[in-house]
């Protein structure tokens, strides 16, 4: 598989766009106003401890305080119980009110909810993980030779020993480490242990509110955390930034200074590689599958559905075969369409139902062998007896939806209005309501244009009997900032 990496850089954002052979996959996208948060570090206070929520909610100079549960406090010399299974003390055991505290930031705010905390941090590099609150030393499951697997602990375990860094400490070596020689660890091990040092000594010295170390921008991450085997090229078209990378890239992540590459073109990259085209297409609804179905998208507080159907594809054998391919492309197209649009929590798809259970197990093997492309942990479970398959995804920050997007001031975000026609019936029953009320020589009806014209045509009818039985007459006003749904009823 071939895969490209594209950076757009303007003065206000930062977007990027990974290319898995030539197609768009994912987008990320960092305004230089509303950085995303995740992985930075804040000295932050206790304003509030939840015992029924085992949790509490902490200031950490955002507009909405942050919340920590209780598992998510680092406790040292956590006990556990006969069984193995660690135990979560009490809230109150762990933290008061007015209490500081380092934390770091695990989910970004998302809609009404505010950030995510932990209290275990960690700080990652281009091999590896350091956890300053563990002692735990692991290895990517993506990295299977044991022997491997056995050169990079002993080569952690000599490093932190030569370098006479206090034991102790905890590491996951990333999937990039696989064949890294001891030399490129051990630049990755001192530069995360000073850069900690240095977190420990800020978070000392205040005990203000305050962030005390920022992840890097979103240009830098990707180098560091999206640069893989099958990665060809990554294309810049800033010079500017260009520059930048190519100076990190040469002094963390030497093996990726060859795939980078400035663009240029006057031509937009993004336009090049019709990147812009599928931004759009993915805040629509509806999802064209290539066999004439169609996947139908619905983004909700509590879940996304997402909802397969046949639409013009007729087949050429029988409807059960014309069922199974429809599913088995929708399999991979939604796949897709949840790492392009960052979908994540709690997903429910409806696939069209299938008779055969070989033709169910092949699609949902389909779909998981697919989402294992996906870098956000997943996971699937089996059709219900609905014929729903139910799955989780990982979420950390919001939508693409929800990040370019708002709620439409005219529905507020329910996604219809009422009819001409409803708002005709309540404007009739607002004029008898204060026609019992108050005494009134006439009417004015003010009101949206195509309220208005049905008053006038299809309502003239109900219009002349509500004159005769209030005994009064009613006039219009078009008002062309209000919604189909807004009117004034106002005594003349």
């Amino acid at each position: 598989m071939s895969e490209e990496i594209l950076i757009n850089v303007t003065p206000m954002e930062t977007r990027v766009a990974i290319i898995e052979n030539g197609v768009v996959q994912e987008i990320f996208l960092e305004r230089e106003a509303k950085r995303g948060l995740v992985g930075s570090i804040f000295q932050g206070k206790v304003v509030r401890v939840l015992p029924g929520m085992q949790a509490a909610f902490v200031d950490v100079g955002l507009e909405r305080a942050a919340f920590l549960h209780a598992k998510d406090i680092w406790v040292k010399n956590k006990a556990p119980t006969g069984d193995g299974v660690e135990v979560v003390p009490n809230i109150r055991d762990l933290l008061q009110e007015g209490q500081h505290v380092v934390v770091q930031i695990t989910k970004d705010m998302i809609g009404t909810k505010g950030a995510r905390l932990t209290t275990h941090l960690s700080i990652p590099s281009r091999y590896l993980v350091f956890m300053p609150f563990s002692d735990h030393l692991g290895i990517s499951q993506r990295i299977e030779d044991e022997g491997e697997r056995g050169r990079l602990r002993t080569a952690i375990d000599e490093i932190l020993e030569e370098e006479s860094i206090e034991q102790g400490l905890g590491f996951i070596l990333r999937t990039a480490a696989d064949g890294v020689d001891k030399e490129a660890l051990r630049g990755d091990v001192l530069f995360l242990w000073r850069m900690w040092c240095g977190i420990s000594e800020r978070a000392k010295a205040t005990q203000k509110v305050s962030k005390i170390h920022e992840d890097l921008p979103l240009y830098m991450r990707t180098l560091r955390d999206e640069v893989r085997d099958g990665v060809e090229k990554v294309r810049i078209d800033s010079r500017e930034t260009y520059a930048k990378i190519i100076e990190f890239a040469r002094e963390y992540t030497p093996s990726s200074e060859a795939l980078l590459d400035h663009y240029p073109g006057e031509r937009p990259i993004f336009d090049l590689y019709g990147v812009e085209q599928e931004i759009q297409k993915a805040l629509s609804r509806e999802v064209q599958l290539k066999s004439g179905g169609y996947l139908v998208v619905d983004q909700t507080e509590a879940m996304t559905t997402v909802d397969v159907n046949t639409g013009a594809f007729v087949g050429h054998r029988n409807l059960e075969e014309t069922i199974f391919k429809t599913n088995l492309e929708a399999a991979q197209a939604i796949a897709r369409q949840l790492r392009l649009r960052n979908l994540g929590g709690i997903i429910i798809i409806d696939f069209i139902d299938m008779e055969d259970a070989e033709h169910r197990r092949q699609v949902l093997r389909i779909f998981e062998k697919v989402l294992e492309r996906d870098r956000a942990k997943t996971k699937v479970t089996q059709v219900s007896e609905l014929g729903l398959v139910e799955m989780t995804r990982k979420r950390t920050r919001e939508s693409l939806q929800r990040t370019l997007c708002e709620d439409c001031s005219t529905c507020n975000g329910r996604g219809f209005i009422k009819t001409a026609e409803t708002a005709c019936f309540e404007i009739f029953r607002e004029i008898l309501r204060q026609h019992r009320a108050y005494d009134a020589e006439s009417y004015l009806v003010i009101a949206s244009q195509d309220v208005v014209d049905r008053l006038l045509d299809e309502e003239s009818a109900n219009v002349a009997d509500v004159e005769e039985f209030i005994g009064k007459t009613i006039r219009y006003q078009v008002e062309a900032l209000y919604c189909q749904e807004q009117f004034d009823v106002v005594l003349v």
